[in-house]
């Protein structure tokens, strides 16, 4: 997947903080640039120490193991080791312009889960609605509109430290399209419908690096994206979608090249179509 587009713009999200611009040809550490002078920032919100943050690197107690588990707090990176200089991790995907964490809690690899939930459209006579050009048919996924920055996105969120990817992928699904922690009153079948989506097998869609514009030279997001597809539709048809804290909006969309999507999602997709022989 193609590496620091978005991981390259300006400004930084959420402050007015310009990256030092960093042309394509300058992106790779193995490139020679002396002259390199990135900017500094990390959100005040992630300076405030909330649970999910690391310390400064200037605390004196603060003894990360990079390239490793540390503690419950996963420190390895899907793309191998990465190198520390000076006790600095250092985003190996190469420059971004700005040093520091920006809004991104964890030094090094900031670990997340993306679940993509599928079903097949259909007619209201419960056809599979093919496209016209490809005769393929056409997936719909479950997209929540980001709070944040407004753009459309798969409802993913962060692993907690020692949590396990499955239990992330589910909880995320349920707090961000079904808004589970403000919902009451919810049809008796409702967990055991989520239980039956969650249980079936599923199809692991990437893992790694993410193009994330939150991404600095010392912290990045990496990702697990895996696939929940209900083929029939008698599961998630049944399911009431509705936003949760991150989400401005939860709704179906069509799965086409023509999806505009938050960091790497659209690739995601276009994968998921692949696998699943869909319309792209």
């Amino acid at each position: 997947m193609a590496t620091h587009v978005k991981a390259l713009t300006s400004p930084y999200p959420g402050s007015k903080v310009e990256r030092r611009p960093v042309p394509q040809e300058k992106v790779s550490w193995s490139v020679e640039w002396p002259e390199y002078q990135p900017v500094e920032y990390t959100a005040p919100s992630v300076l405030a120490q909330p649970p999910w943050a690391d310390p400064p690197q200037s605390n004196e107690d603060f003894c990360p193991k990079y390239n490793a588990l540390d503690g419950q707090v996963e420190r390895t990176s899907f793309e191998g080791t990465y190198e520390v200089i000076d006790g600095w991790p250092r985003n190996p995907m190469g420059r971004t312009g700005i040093i520091g964490r920006g809004l991104l809690g964890r030094w090094g690899p900031n670990h997340a889960a993306d679940p993509i939930i599928t079903r097949w459209k259909r007619s209201t006579a419960g056809e599979k609605v093919q496209y016209s050009e490809t005769g393929k048919p056409v997936l719909q996924f479950v997209s929540i509109q980001r709070k944040d920055c407004g753009q459309w996105a798969i409802p993913g969120g962060m692993v907690d430290p020692g949590e396990l990817v499955t239990a992330t992928l589910r909880r995320e699904f349920c707090e961000e399209a079904l808004n589970s922690l403000e919902s009451s009153g919810e049809e008796p079948d409702t967990e055991q419908r989520i239980q039956s989506l969650f249980s079936q097998e599923h199809l692991p869609v990437y893992r790694g690096y993410v193009d994330d514009p939150r991404n600095t030279d010392n912290a990045w997001m990496e990702t697990q994206a895996v696939n929940y597809h209900d083929e029939t539709g008698h599961i998630l048809d049944r399911l009431a979608l509705q936003a949760g804290d991150d989400a401005g909006k939860v709704q179906w969309v069509d799965v086409s090249g023509s999806c505009s999507l938050y960091a790497n999602h659209a690739q995601f997709l276009q994968i998921v179509a692949e696998k699943r022989g869909a319309h792209w």
